[in-house]
């Protein structure tokens, strides 16, 4: 009995050296190939490449900003921040210094999209984005607001966003329920309301023996008159249109 407990005894001891190397190289296996993140604020692109693949980590350059204080070609931010833990392969993104501002900002607004972008590339600026909003009282393709404004200073990043005018938004209707209808009428209803005729088909009248509710294809031989009935239509009835926008039939 005394050899028995002996035993369990020394396969206790054995399991619990196992588990704690086990542990020990679990350990050494997630946090070995840790690394801090090395400070490069300061550096050039190229210094602070060799500095991160020293320590496996790879250096993007993500943005550009003008800055009074730090040279031009010098790094002014990272992320991660310096002591960071990371895992080696980890990226550092990090922005660029254009130095002071040099360009002034012009006034694109009043021309078209196309004409402030080549003002601004002339420049050695960047198109920022771009958005679009529907204005009564602004001509189409109209340049009406920039960011930053002309002639700026103190401007962090060399990109103009510019607001531009779509024109006056067009009416909308309801799309009234057309099915029924002669077509000639329907067509000058939609006429008067701004909007045109799309696709308009005829289908075919049932053969002997099919039931009338049953669906039957458009015929290529028969044509549309003003006297046809309208089966079906699209856009739905109810459903919003624009002025401009097209509607189709299909008719008997």
């Amino acid at each position: 009995m005394r050899q028995f407990f002996r035993m369990l005894l020394l396969a206790l001891v054995l399991m619990t050296v196992a588990l704690i190397s086990a542990l020990t190289a679990m350990h050494l296996a997630i946090h070995g190939r840790e690394v801090a993140i090395p400070k490069l604020v300061g550096m050039s692109p190229f210094e602070a490449e060799r500095v991160g693949a020293a320590s496996g980590l790879l250096v993007v350059v993500e943005r550009q900003f003008y800055s009074p204080n730090i040279p031009e070609g010098r790094i002014m931010t990272q992320m991660p921040p310096p002591g960071t833990k990371v895992r080696r392969g980890w990226s550092i993104r990090v922005a660029q210094s254009l130095g002071p501002q040099r360009v002034t900002i012009p006034d694109v607004t009043g021309g078209s999209e196309r004409i402030a972008e080549l003002n601004i590339r002339r420049r050695g600026l960047s198109l920022g984005s771009v958005a679009h909003v529907n204005l009564p009282d602004a001509p189409l393709d109209q340049v009406i607001s920039q960011s930053p404004p002309p002639n700026a200073s103190g401007v962090s990043a060399p990109k103009i966003n510019l607001l531009v005018s779509d024109g006056a938004e067009p009416p909308t209707y309801v799309m009234p329920n057309l099915t029924g209808q002669p077509l000639g009428s329907a067509m000058l209803a939609l006429q008067d309301a701004g909007v045109k005729a799309g696709k308009i088909s005829v289908l075919r009248p049932p053969l002997p023996g099919e039931p009338q509710a049953a669906p039957v294809a458009p015929s290529a031989v028969s044509e549309a008159s003003a006297a046809s009935m309208i089966v079906t239509q699209t856009p739905a009835p109810g459903q919003k249109i624009t002025a401009g926008s097209a509607v189709n039939f299909e008719v008997r």
